[in-house]
């Protein structure tokens, strides 16, 4: 944001998104929604501040260092499902788990001191 680094960072319990025509005041919805309509005429899109919270909880759903639970209380769900419904597998994701998987050294099986080697046979197939 290269407003913040010409104001500054705020302090604390100040809103981080500020207007920059007019005077010096906290963005406000209708100031933000006519970003977005701005972008869209010239970007010939139809995004809506929906579709950013959408985006946003996506991401923060499937971020490995976020709880499930800690994306709830971001997004001020009421309910972890409506929460829940954002996690998604990507195939990218899925596929790298899988080889990672099936990459990994095979543990050697082995037994503790003292079994005979017959009876670990018969109980454990070999």
């Amino acid at each position: 944001m290269t407003y913040l680094d010409q104001a500054g960072l705020p302090s604390a319990h100040e809103p981080v998104f500020r207007t920059l025509r007019g005077a010096d005041k906290p963005l406000s919805y209708w100031a933000m929604r006519r970003v977005l309509q701005r972008a869209n005429e010239k970007l010939k899109t139809n995004w809506s501040l929906h579709d950013l919270r959408h985006t946003a909880a996506n991401r923060m759903a499937n971020d490995p260092n976020l709880a499930l639970a800690q994306v709830r209380a971001i997004m001020r769900h009421a309910d972890l499902a409506t929460t829940g419904r954002y996690l998604n597998a990507r195939v990218e994701d899925l596929f790298d788990a899988l080889q990672q998987h099936y990459n990994r050294p095979r543990v050697e099986r082995s037994f503790a001191p003292g079994y005979d080697p017959d009876d670990v046979k018969v109980v454990f197939g070999g």
